[in-house]
C-alpha cells in the first residue's frame, strides 16, 4: 500500500488506538513494584506514544504531500523508477521513447457550464536524454489539443513544480490546476494551454533546489534542457521560450524564479508563490555547490539582480505581508528588479505558507502566466493530431481571445510594499 492511501491512514490510527486499549486492559497486570513492571510500564507508555506519533505523522504526511510513496521515505525510489518506453497514442509521434504515458483521464468543470469538454490530464514519465535523470509529471492537454481545427496548433506550456519534497499530485488533488487551467479557458480568460505538472525532487530524497550539483544530479538541465525537449517531443507545443513559463510554490517558487532567470533562452516568464530567493545548504540538501562560491551566489536571486545584466523576463511574486516569513525578502526583491526585467507581485493581507493561502493567490497568478506566453503560429496539418481526435472526439469552445488586459492581470501588478 501507497504512503499517502486512506488504507495506510487509518491502519496507523487503528494501531495507535489499539495500543491504547491494549494498555487500558494490560495496566492492572503491571501494576507491581518490582523492576520488570516498572520496565514493562515504561516500555508500554513508550510503545503508545511511539505509535501515537507515527499515526500523526502519517495524517500530516498524506495532508501536505511530503512523501508520496515509501520509496520516497526511505530513498529507494531511484532504483524503482519505471523503464521509459515510446509514447502511447496520447502522445504525438516522435517522442523518441522519452515520455511514457501510464495513464489518461478527463478533466471535469462545473462552470461556465459542467459537462463542457474540458481536455485532458495524462499521466506520465519523462526521461531526460542529457542528464538520464526521470521522474513522473502530469501533462494537462486542453479540449483544443483534440480539436481538427487546431491540429497544426503547437500550445503554450506552463510547468508547474510543487515544494519539497512534495508530490506532483498534489497541484492536481491540492491546487486543482486543470480544472483552473480547463475552466479559465472555456470563460475565455486564456487560449488554449499545456500544464506539464512535476516536483523539483527528482533525485529523491535530496533537495536539490534545481541545482546542477558538481559530480551529482544535474537537475538544472533536466528542467530546462530535457524537459522541454521531451515534452516537445511527444506533444504538440511550443519549442521557444516565448511560449514556455514556469509556476511553483515554496521550493517550487525559488526554482521558477530561478530557472527563469539564469535561462531566458528556455522560459520567458515565471510564477513564484511564498518563494525563496536564494538555496538553503542544509542535511537536506547536502554539499549543492561543491565548495564554488561562484555557482552559489549565481543560485542567488538577489545576487544576480546587484552583480549581473538583468534578463528579458517577466516575472510574479506572491507573499502575504502577515504570517510569511518571505515578505520582507519579497518586497526587497521587487525593489531590486531592474529593465529589461519586468516583476509584478501579489500581496495578501495575511497568510500562511499552505496551501490554503496559494488557492488564494492562484486563480490570478496563473492567468498571469498564461496571458505572458505565445504559441507560435502554424501552418495546419490534417495528420499532425488524427490519432488524437479520433481517441477522444473532444469538441472545442470558440476561440478564445488574447486576454493580455484581463482583471487578473491588473489585479496583480506591481505593488509598493
Amino acid at each position: 500500500m501507497e504512503l499517502t492511501t486512506a488504507h495506510v491512514q487509518v491502519l496507523f490510527v487503528a494501531l495507535a488506538v489499539g495500543g491504547l486499549v491494549a494498555t487500558v486492559w494490560m495496566w492492572p497486570r503491571l501494576s507491581g513494584p518490582s523492576w520488570r513492571s516498572v520496565a514493562a510500564r515504561v516500555g508500554v507508555l513508550v510503545a503508545d506514544q511511539t505509535l501515537l506519533l507515527l499515526a500523526i505523522a502519517v495524517v500530516v504526511n498524506a495532508y501536505f504531500g511530503f512523501f508520496g510513496s515509501w520509496g520516497d521515505l526511505l530513498g529507494t525510489n531511484a532504483a524503482d523508477a519505471p523503464a521509459i518506453t515510446a509514447g502511447s497514442a496520447g502522445a504525438a509521434a516522435g517522442g523518441a521513447g522519452l515520455v511514457r504515458v501510464l495513464g489518461s483521464r478527463p478533466v471535469e468543470v462545473t462552470r461556465p457550464k459542467a459537462g463542457l469538454p474540458a481536455g485532458r490530464l495524462e499521466e506520465v514519465t519523462i526521461a531526460g536524454a542529457r542528464t538520464g535523470l526521470s521522474s513522473s509529471a502530469y501533462v494537462y492537454l486542453p479540449p483544443q489539443y483534440f480539436d481538427t481545427k487546431y491540429a497544426g496548433r503547437r500550445f503554450p506550456v506552463i510547468l508547474g513544480l510543487t515544494g519539497y519534497p512534495g508530490d506532483a499530485e498534489n497541484l492536481v488533488t491540492r491546487l486543482d490546476m486543470p480544472t483552473l487551467t480547463a475552466t479559465s479557458i472555456l470563460t475565455h480568460e486564456i487560449g488554449p494551454t499545456v500544464l506539464v505538472l512535476m516536483r523539483p525532487t527528482v533525485a529523491p530524497p535530496r533537495d536539490t533546489e534545481c541545482v546542477d550539483v558538481p559530480g551529482g544530479p544535474q537537475v538544472e538541465t533536466y528542467f530546462t534542457s530535457d524537459v522541454p525537449r521531451a515534452v516537445a517531443a511527444a506533444f504538440r507545443v511550443g519549442t521557444g521560450a516565448a511560449g514556455w513559463g514556469v509556476l511553483g510554490e515554496s521550493t517550487g517558487g525559488y526554482c521558477a524564479l530561478k530557472l527563469t532567470m539564469r535561462h531566458p533562452e528556455a522560459f520567458s516568464a515565471a510564477v513564484s508563490l511564498s518563494g525563496y530567493f536564494h538555496a538553503p545548504v542544509d542535511v537536506t540538501t547536502g554539499d549543492l555547490f561543491g565548495g564554488n562560491r561562484r555557482l552559489r551566489d549565481e543560485n542567488d536571486l538577489m545576487w544576480r539582480l546587484s552583480n549581473l545584466p538583468a534578463p528579458p523576463v517577466s516575472v510574479l511574486v506572491a507573499s502575504s505581508r502577515q504570517g510569511e516569513s518571505d515578505y520582507r525578502a519579497t518586497t526587497d526583491f521587487i525593489a531590486a528588479v531592474k529593465a529589461p526585467m519586468r516583476a509584478s507581485s501579489l500581496i495578501l493581507p495575511s497568510g500562511g505558507h499552505n496551501f490554503a493561502t496559494w488557492n488564494r493567490e492562484l486563480p490570478q497568478a496563473l492567468p498571469w502566466l498564461a496571458q505572458q506566453l505565445h504559441a507560435p503560429a502554424q501552418t495546419p496539418s490534417r495528420s499532425t493530431s488524427e490519432q488524437e481526435t479520433k481517441r477522444l472526439a473532444h469538441g472545442s469552445p470558440r476561440r478564445p481571445r488574447p486576454g493580455r488586459h484581463s482583471l487578473a492581470h491588473k489585479a496583480a501588478k506591481r505593488q509598493a510594499p
